[in-house]
């Protein structure tokens, strides 16, 4: 064989090659949300996520719109078809429900139906009375910071960057999962609406994807705690902590350290308390974190 002909055999596939990454980066640009294709993990139940087929990207050049109720929704692409992204709150009753959902101008309703799920009780003693039944002082701060709380969980920020595929901030044992029926001093509270990591004190504590900084606070539950904006509806919130290590506005890439964890707060013992919102309700964590990173 000569080296003409050897020349031509391999310059060939790599013009191919060349050409196929040229329109992959270029579709990929025209319609920014491919290039984030993984999705959460499918779980119609109160405390879950919805993931509610759209129609194929190529039909529709603007990304569609959707709310439930009066919030707006996350909507992405995987595989050339548009999804939206729903979170489901933990008090969400079963049955049928509706999504607006509106595409090239025109507004249509799309059902999706609601499972019902039993999650487990959770018996929890804490020697501190004091975060338990609260003084006037106490419970009139906690109500407040609850107030602001729920204002956060509604802010929306559009963007073309939100990252599903998270990262567990810290690997450790998981020590309470989400949903769990609460019991503080044989007292019934709210269910656990995130999932707490198992770490010691000063373990660093990552971001689970990139994102703003949206707020930081000490809180009477929460203790030191940061929330980070992934954008459009997609919120995480890292509890307990020792130390933060980023302000408000701040951007953080993936895997960015954000803090410290610790026992700040109501808690028996040093522990990160990690927590996902999605279009203003707390969902399940663990649905958005790949198996290769899970530790149990």
């Amino acid at each position: 064989m000569s080296l003409q002909t050897m020349h031509t055999l391999v310059a060939i596939p790599f013009r191919v090659c060349l050409r196929y990454t040229l329109f992959v980066l270029a579709f990929a640009f025209v319609f920014p949300g491919l290039a984030h294709a993984s999705l959460p993990q499918s779980s119609n139940v109160p405390g879950g996520v919805a993931i509610i087929p759209l129609g194929s990207v190529s039909s529709s050049a603007d990304t569609p719109q959707t709310w439930l109720g009066d919030q707006p929704v996350l909507v992405t692409s995987d595989h050339d078809q548009w999804y939206a992204v729903v979170g489901l709150s933990l008090d969400m009753t079963p049955g049928s429900h509706e999504l607006r959902v509106q595409i090239g101008g025109e507004t249509k309703t799309q059902d999706f139906v609601v499972n019902t799920k039993d999650y487990p009780e959770q018996h929890i003693t804490l020697e501190d009375k004091s975060k338990v039944q609260l003084s006037d002082a106490d419970e009139a701060r906690a109500d407040r910071e609850i107030a602001v709380i729920q204002e956060l969980k509604r802010h929306w920020r559009a963007a073309q960057d939100t990252d599903l595929a998270f990262i567990l901030p810290v690997q450790g044992e998981l020590a309470g999962r989400f949903g769990l029926r609460r019991f503080f001093n044989e007292e019934p509270r709210s269910p656990h609406v995130g999932l707490d990591v198992a770490v010691a004190r000063g373990t660093p504590v990552k971001a689970s994807a990139q994102g703003q900084v949206l707020a930081v606070d000490d809180y009477f539950f929460n203790g030191k705690t940061i929330f980070v904006d992934h954008g459009n509806g997609l919120i995480t919130m890292y509890c307990h902590l020792d130390r933060i290590n980023v302000k408000v506005g701040q951007r953080v890439r993936k895997g960015q350290r954000i803090g410290l964890s610790g026992k700040t707060g109501r808690a028996t013992g040093a522990h990160l308390h990690w927590s996902v919102v999605l279009n203003g309700v707390m969902v399940d964590p663990e649905l958005f974190i790949r198996e290769k990173h899970r530790r149990r």
